[in-house]
């Protein structure tokens, strides 16, 4: 997944947030709707968000060091993972609380077509932000649904902005009913209600960032349709029969890492094998360019071997297809 994407449709998102949170913040002040203040918090949580994103990122392009050799790529997940924590902790939680309030102690709406106009603009801005990072997705998703692409992406920033882009929409619609069956009953409680809505589907929200980005915390696997290109461009024919097994591992949304042990003939020169090594990194690498780590481990296939199950060292939770080799 490219960053410049990322990038592009995080910028578009800050700049949509900053002037709509400012416009919420001035509805609130004039009408002292509550379902504007949870709404102006959630945009200035969502700006905050779309801020360590960007910090993320510059970071994540440090060269590698003695301590970190390899490299500052988690870094992205790691700034993706507090956005989770920001939307619950500020978004959620305070929308929830504010909306509480106003339920336990409703007051009728002042200056009503503040927060109605401000809200309109808001659908506006948040539709021109969500429509830049649907188009930037649709450059990566290919066929995955967008559930698919949300669980399966390793760049964390387009889904993030996807996620915080739908939300405020939904969360907006909901500011809108608040305030507008405030407004024709005259029972401010209805605001409340919608506040208290909007909290709780940004909670959903978090949650659901969280689950995701601390899969990537934790390490992810390459794909299978990458998988399946690095054992085509790992085995020659020749000197190289076949992959015995292989772990890859995400140590960036663009950087991989590939530990394999491979399948060379029985008589082959000590030369012919470290020849056939260098040629098939750099084999892997032409097919799979984010492949920055690859360490290759001769050795010789044994059918009776292989005949015995599984191997203990493949990949938990069912093995990867294994050599056709000699």
């Amino acid at each position: 997944m490219s960053a410049s994407g990322g990038t592009k449709a995080i910028v578009a998102a800050l700049g949509a947030n900053l002037a709509i949170a400012a416009s919420k913040f001035v509805a609130f002040a004039f009408s002292g709707s509550s379902s504007m203040l949870a709404e102006g918090v959630h945009s200035l949580a969502d700006s905050g968000n779309q801020f360590l994103l960007l910090i993320g990122g510059k970071k994540a392009q440090r060269e590698a060091t003695p301590q970190h050799p390899f490299g500052y790529g988690r870094e992205r997940f790691i700034y993706a993972f507090l956005v989770s924590i920001v939307l619950f902790s500020i978004g959620g939680m305070f929308a929830i609380y504010e909306g509480y309030e106003k339920i336990s102690h409703p007051h009728e709406l002042e200056n009503w077509y503040w927060p109605v106009g401000v809200l309109l603009f808001a659908v506006i801005a948040e539709g021109f932000s969500f429509r830049t990072a649907i188009k930037e997705s649709n450059e990566l998703r290919g066929r995955l649904s967008w559930a698919q692409f949300i669980r399966r992406a390793k760049a964390p920033e387009l889904p993030v902005v996807l996620l915080e882009d739908f939300g405020a929409l939904i969360g907006l619609v909901l500011a809108l009913l608040g305030v507008g069956l405030s407004v024709l009953t005259g029972d401010g409680v209805w605001d409340g209600i919608g506040t208290v809505c909007i909290g709780v589907l940004l909670v959903c929200i978090a949650l659901v960032l969280a689950a995701e980005t601390k899969s990537l915390l934790l390490g992810e696997a390459a794909g299978l349709d990458v998988i399946k290109k690095i054992e085509e461009a790992t085995v020659d024919g020749d000197t190289v029969t076949g992959v015995i097994h292989m772990r890859t591992l995400h140590l960036g949304p663009e950087e991989l890492l590939i530990a394999a042990k491979i399948a060379v003939q029985h008589d082959d020169t000590a030369a012919e094998v470290a020849n056939a090594i260098n040629a098939a990194e750099a084999r892997i690498r032409a097919a799979v360019p984010i492949a920055r780590v690859i360490y290759l481990e001769p050795d010789i296939y044994s059918e009776a071997e292989a005949a015995k199950g599984p191997d203990p060292e493949a990949t938990p939770g069912g093995p990867i297809p294994h050599t056709t080799g000699h």
